[in-house]
């Protein structure tokens, strides 16, 4: 029996993705695919959470038969995880002498495979495709909510980090503003059990700004992690 559940256990993340898919034809850009997620399914340190993928990511396009994770192709984002020391130099280095088409499948299993070994797993509150970054209402995200819960309870990280006002008071279900809440952990409970969850500032679009903050208060959380 014990053995069937761990089976059904490992089975779930990719049955999300048909969930996803459906939502991705009615919130998303048709033409595009859905963007799951990547990195460790297993007891991360760290879960990261995003908004929503936008066409950008070259995993979006219909014909990409590789990893749908997300921000492959881009480059602002990974600068935040070789900052907080999740990231390796020479594999940052290699992500900035590509340009997006040069990303081909072995070179995105390359940098989420480092995703992995550092324990960390990354997704995205919606996964309903934009060609740009267009906004996304809290309705829209909503319907993404109960899915990222399936997700968190799938891999139990130790810690999440939620990345802007938006997203942290969706998933939190209070108005959460990350200036107020810098190194503040909430409490969210997921069927038996209780994550600390941590806002953080947006770090690329509109908010790369502000990255310096989100950088500062990712390394406290690391610290905070291998200290309890």
């Amino acid at each position: 029996m014990n053995t069937l559940k761990e089976k059904n256990k490992t089975r779930k993340i990719e049955d999300l993705k048909i969930e996803y898919d459906k939502l991705q034809k009615k919130y998303g850009a048709k033409e595009l695919d859905s963007i799951y997620n990547g990195g460790c399914e297993n007891n991360p340190d760290i879960c990261f959470v995003f908004m929503n993928p936008t066409g950008r990511n070259i995993a979006s396009d219909k014909s990409w038969k590789g990893r749908k994770s997300p921000w492959l192709g881009t480059k602002n984002i990974w600068k935040l995880f070789n900052k907080v020391d999740l990231l390796s130099n020479d594999t940052y280095n290699k992500i900035l002498e590509k340009k997006p088409k040069e990303w081909d499948y072995d070179f995105c299993d390359y940098v989420y495979d480092e995703i992995e070994r550092n324990k960390v797993f990354i997704t995205n509150l919606g996964k309903c495709t934009q060609i740009d970054a267009r906004p996304l209402s809290d309705d829209v995200l909503k319907q993404y909510l109960d899915l990222l819960f399936e997700e968190i309870d799938i891999i139990k990280p130790k810690v999440i980090v939620t990345f802007g006002n938006q997203v942290s008071s969706i998933i939190l279900n209070e108005k959460i503003s990350v200036s107020e809440n810098r190194k503040i952990s909430h409490n969210l409970k997921i069927k038996n059990d209780i994550y600390k969850v941590f806002p953080v500032y947006y770090p690329v679009g509109n908010g790369i700004f502000n990255i310096d903050k989100s950088i500062e208060d990712i390394k406290w959380i690391i610290k905070n992690i291998e200290r309890s």
